[in-house]
């Protein structure tokens, strides 16, 4: 769900970027039914979502990875350390951003990202606290989903509002990859 959220939130500001879904279970697995109801209900088409690992080629290639949980962006970094500056949970990055405020025009994105994580460490990811996760849905019931799904949608309005503020071209508006 949050990979169809993100990618029609930036196409309706007109940033051309490329989303992509990953996780840590098997590929190809379809979009549950309740997930893809919900999505459709929005206007949004999961039909041929496939799940996919993630990989360090997907990881290296992201200019931002924005997990569900803090054991993603544990793994990611441990998968390609280099990742940790540009890999935060969806809560996370919405609370940092709006303690933050927008991202400036003239400033890149990941220039604006290490401003984001100045005061961050490795350990805010370690056990078991799930203050900065969203919590997952599988396996429940059409309400969990649909209260997944709007948290999901609220967070990614938070998140597309200030790092892309504004509809006017940024210095790296052409997002090569993002990880949802």
């Amino acid at each position: 769900m949050a990979e169809v959220l993100l990618a029609d939130e930036l196409a309706r500001r007109g940033v051309d970027a490329t989303v992509h879904s990953a996780g840590l279970l098997d590929d190809g697995r379809p979009a549950s039914v309740h997930s893809a109801r919900l999505m459709a209900d929005r206007g949004l088409d999961l039909s041929a979502h496939a799940s996919r690992a993630m990989t360090p080629a997907m990881l290296e290639a992201a200019d931002l990875i924005i997990a569900m949980e803090r054991r993603h962006v544990r793994e990611a970094a441990m998968l390609v350390p280099a990742s940790w500056p540009r890999a935060f949970t969806l809560r996370e990055l919405a609370r940092r951003v709006v303690d933050v405020g927008p991202r400036p025009p003239d400033v890149v994105l990941a220039d604006w990202l290490a401003t984001l994580g100045e005061k961050r460490t490795t350990a805010e990811h370690l056990g078991e606290s799930s203050r900065d996760d969203v919590a997952d849905p599988i396996g429940r019931n059409l309400r969990a989903y649909r209260k997944c799904a709007d948290e999901l949608d609220e967070l990614v309005g938070v998140v597309v509002d200030h790092l892309w503020p504004s509809t006017e071209p940024q210095p790296d508006d052409a997002l090569r990859s993002t990880t949802a």
